[in-house]
């Protein structure tokens, strides 16, 4: 009798061990392949990114083959590119949303380290390349690419790893917010050297909602948070034409022959849409140089020429969608780094589309964010899109 009350003894302690240690470790249980299907927010996700890539590439080259093709150059040459970074996307979707994050957490932070590393590739002498007053492009003979937008992913991904690695520790906030904002700093530095003002932005909002996620005391987040937003100012202060840019919104009509040039005429255009809009590749203001930027930073307004209050709400109606799936995904996971990857990928799109959809209307200041899945741009799409794939990975373990 008392070897038999040892044995379920024994086997009990064993159970209790098992039951401890899945709960430290959630990962573990997570990163085996599901055995049921997919929640609806996994094919919500998958159906949205798939019709905002399409419709993304309809606009571009919509908003790019008559000038293309005015300036004695192919019609299809910018669509072509977009689409070639369409489909290496897919290709870096479909691994991001397959492969177990057990497999590649250890390696965010050498990606992290990589993605800075890219971030110094601008001040190199004959790659580095300067757009709109933002020292923040690369071009390698015929690659050309922005390195901030693979560092918002890394900085993402080693943020919540860290923040997971100490979810017992969040009380300590010497133990997880000093080294994610430690992270977040340096990012935004290199963002801020290049003149990317917006970028600095996105990635801070990021960090700060997966610290928010993560249940970091409030009273520190704000002290945070203040710093920041006063750096930024700071930042647009130091500069009399930065900061003229930066402020031209409050006065469009007084600035619209020169800071609110593109601002003023993507209002006209998005007034000239209606309700139904003039039709795909009938918009006008896109030609010439009443729109220079309409295939990038502006192709928001194109849309509502174009598509009207109609596509407006639909795609609009598409990243409100996105949104949801996203939030759902983050409360219905047990794993507390997928939690935090599914907060951070969502803040992310949220915060660039509000930014950019923002500067397009002339209710926040242009700041040179791209409009994610439609403003022409590779490493912005395929950033994005592994976000996505990363997202899909999360929904698709969720049980």
């Amino acid at each position: 009798m008392s070897s038999s009350a040892t044995l379920i003894g024994d086997r009990r302690r064993a159970a209790l061990a098992r039951a401890d240690a899945m709960r430290r470790h959630p990962t573990k249980r997570t990163d085996l392949q599901p055995t049921t299907p997919p929640p609806a927010a996994f094919y919500v996700i998958a159906v949205v990114t798939t019709v905002l890539t399409m419709l993304g590439l309809v606009m571009v080259l919509s908003a790019t083959s008559i000038k293309e093709f005015h300036g004695g150059r192919s019609p299809w040459g910018l669509f072509n590119r977009q689409l070639l970074w369409a489909i290496v996307g897919c290709f870096g979707l479909w691994f991001a949303a397959r492969v177990p994050t057990r497999r590649w957490r250890r390696l965010v932070f050498p990606m992290l380290v990589g993605a800075y590393g890219l971030m110094l590739l601008p001040f190199v002498a004959g790659i580095g390349s300067t757009v709109n007053d933002a020292s923040s492009w690369v071009i390698i003979g015929p690659l050309n690419f922005q390195p901030s937008e693979f560092l918002k992913l890394a900085t993402l991904l080693a943020c919540a790893s860290l923040l997971a690695a100490r979810q017992d520790d969040m009380h300590l906030p010497a133990r997880t917010m000093m080294p994610v904002l430690v992270i977040a700093l340096v990012g935004a530095a290199l963002c801020l050297a290049q003149g990317d003002l917006g970028s600095a932005i996105v990635l801070g909002c990021i960090v700060f909602a997966m610290v928010f996620v993560a249940g970091a005391p409030l009273l520190p987040m704000m002290a945070c948070g203040s710093v920041g937003v006063v750096g930024a100012l700071a930042f647009v202060a130091s500069s009399p034409r930065r900061e003229a840019r930066f402020t031209a919104f409050l006065d469009i009509a007084a600035h619209k022959d020169h800071l609110s040039y593109q601002t003023y005429q993507a209002m006209i255009a998005m007034a000239q849409g209606g309700v139904t809009g003039s039709g795909v590749g009938r918009g006008d203001t896109k030609l010439g140089e009443f729109l220079p930027l309409a295939q990038s930073d502006f192709i928001f307004a194109v849309v509502a020429e174009e598509l009207g209050m109609i596509g407006v709400v639909a795609v609009l109606g598409g990243f409100m969608a996105l949104t949801y799936a996203g939030v759902q995904v983050a409360l219905a996971t047990h794993d507390r780094f997928h939690a935090l990857l599914a907060g951070g990928i969502v803040c992310w799109m949220v915060v660039q589309t509000i930014i950019n959809v923002g500067g397009v209307t002339g209710l926040l200041p242009v700041t040179g964010l791209t409009l994610p899945f439609f403003s022409t741009g590779g490493s912005s799409l395929l950033a994005t899109m592994l976000a996505m794939g990363v997202l899909l990975n999360v929904a698709r373990n969720v049980r």
